[in-house]
């Protein structure tokens, strides 16, 4: 006959309360499934989901140094120097002085990376809908208000530094 400490010792564990997962880890859980979904979506055009942001960031920025480029594109100096690199081998962007500053090397997007960006756009926005199949236009809208107020709120931190 088995002791009463041994017979709890036999019980299941008790369950954990867990508390609900902060929103910082929810959306680290977004931009990670994001990101394997752009890198599958980029793969047969033979770019990876950062080169895809940094053309995107391109073509709404024009004219940008490589600087500026990383800080956009969330990459390191040293991985926006390997990526302009490529871009530029592929004809996808290319390097030419600033006509405001001639003293400045300004990166821009080529047609070709245009070409390339249009040919994804539809995948893009498929992807983007899928994301949020589950939420309401409302739902969509005030996450699009949400993220960019947050993204402001954050910018706006970091540049008062």
């Amino acid at each position: 006959m088995k002791s009463e400490r041994a017979r709890d010792d036999d019980a299941a564990p008790p369950i954990a309360r867990t508390a609900p997962p902060t929103l910082l880890y929810l959306m680290k859980q977004v931009e990670l499934s994001v990101r394997a979904a752009l890198d599958d979506l980029a793969r047969p055009e033979g770019l990876t989901a950062l080169q895809y942001t940094a053309l995107t960031v391109l073509e709404r920025h024009p004219d940008l140094t490589a600087a500026h480029l990383a800080r956009l594109s969330f990459v390191t100096a040293q991985s926006t120097a390997d990526m302009v690199g490529t871009l530029l081998d592929r004809d996808l962007i290319e390097r030419h002085r600033d006509p405001r500053d001639r003293r400045r090397l300004v990166i821009a997007l080529t047609p070709e990376g245009g070409r390339v960006l249009d040919r994804m756009r539809p995948q893009v926005t498929a992807l983007e809908e899928r994301m949020l199949a589950r939420a309401s236009t409302a739902q969509s809208a005030a996450l699009r208000q949400t993220l960019e107020l947050c993204r402001r709120a954050l910018h706006e931190d970091s540049s008062a530094d």
